[in-house]
């Protein structure tokens, strides 16, 4: 009896009294699974019919890693944000289907990996990054019985890579207070507006260019953060649950808003949009657009355009803000994230803008509205 059903397989052997002992051992074998719930119905009887009456995968051999990863993008779809599915889709379609698409499961072995791996030329955080679909795909085939455990457990990136491939790409190099006013003296009109407040918000690219007007309160000074737009697809979702917050408006992001009201305010939808299109901008990418020559003008050593959120956590952090405070503004659960990326900012005055960055009180009226 196996999920409350009579299954009968039949072993294709003689019928003498040595084989007989045999199938009383593998079915007692088998019980003995089953109870200590170990039993895996493909591995024993992997040509059996009765595997696809008990929903399961027929000869985890024949099947591919690139069948796997496809079965784990149908979970992605419900589970993660539009960004992060679109990331890994990338990841799987120039990382991972090149080598992986078409071998079986069976050729996906740790000394494999391990060998795939070594040859990469990138840092080991790119490489974290790779490996995480995989690592669900593969973590996706163990429950389902179609492999007995996942390979990437036997592959431990720090006895691979060179000390070179720990070196981190992706450094944060926040702007300085002096390039920030030469930013935006460089830009004007709703260029301007979008990246002050990208300045005074810490939000996300993806985040700020989904912003409604309904988001923001102007009694209490704050903005609510729950929507993004990615490559042109607007959800009312945000990266992690703890992205969904509330933040305090600062001096420098009620100026932006005071400044875009007469640009979109009267359609009471999205708050900023692309000078060009005159509608909301679709992508952050196209924002980086305007970001790169407004930096070319300013003549400030560019930075991409996600540091904008770096300048503003290590700003806070120079000031003596609390470490909780800061991670609950960014949207982190913890502040593990902001001491290992920020660490070296806190309590160290650095030239700010003081009036930029500084908090607007709550139900404080302002001539400007």
């Amino acid at each position: 009896m196996y999920r409350g059903a009579e299954c009968r397989e039949t072993l294709k052997l003689a019928h003498t009294k040595a084989n007989i002992k045999y199938a009383e051992r593998l079915r007692g074998e088998i019980l003995n699974a089953i109870q200590l719930r170990t039993f895996s119905y493909a591995e024993y009887f992997p040509e059996s019919p009765q595997l696809k009456r008990l929903g399961m995968q027929p000869k985890q051999h024949q099947m591919t890693v690139g069948d796997l990863m496809e079965d784990q993008f149908r979970l992605y779809e419900r589970t993660l944000s539009a960004r992060t599915l679109a990331v890994y889709r990338r990841i799987y379609q120039t990382k991972l289907k090149p080598k992986w698409g078409k071998a079986l499961l069976s050729e996906a072995t740790p000394a494999a990996l391990r060998a795939w791996i070594g040859e990469m030329s990138v840092s080991a955080r790119s490489i974290r990054q790779v490996l995480i679909p995989l690592r669900g795909a593969f973590d996706l085939g163990v429950n389902d019985d179609l492999i007995e455990s996942n390979p990437l457990d036997r592959v431990k990136l720090k006895k691979i890579l060179d000390r070179d491939a720990h070196e981190a790409k992706s450094v944060t190099d926040p702007f300085s207070a002096d390039e920030i006013q030469a930013i935006l003296r460089a830009s004007d009109g709703q260029c301007r507006n979008v990246f002050a407040f990208a300045f005074s918000t810490g939000m996300r690219p993806s985040e700020y260019i989904a912003l409604k007007w309904g988001s923001v309160d102007w009694i209490e000074h704050t903005i609510k953060v729950e929507r993004t737009r990615v490559n042109g697809d607007s959800r009312d979702e945000v990266k992690t649950r703890a992205a969904k917050r509330l933040i305090d408006m600062r001096q420098g992001a009620l100026e932006a808003l005071v400044a875009q009201r007469p640009h979109t305010a009267l359609a009471n939808d999205e708050i900023f949009h692309d000078p060009i299109t005159a509608h909301g901008w679709l992508t952050s990418q196209r924002v980086a657009l305007f970001w790169e020559a407004a930096l070319k003008r300013a003549g400030v050593r560019y930075r991409n355009l996600y540091q904008t959120r770096h300048t503003f956590a290590s700003t806070l952090l120079s000031t003596g803000e609390n470490l909780f405070y800061v991670a609950k503004q960014m949207g982190h659960t913890d502040t593990t994230m902001i001491t290992r990326t920020y660490g070296r900012w806190i309590e160290q005055e650095d030239g700010v803008l003081p009036v930029f960055y500084e908090r607007v009180n709550a139900r404080k009226k302002t001539a400007a509205l």
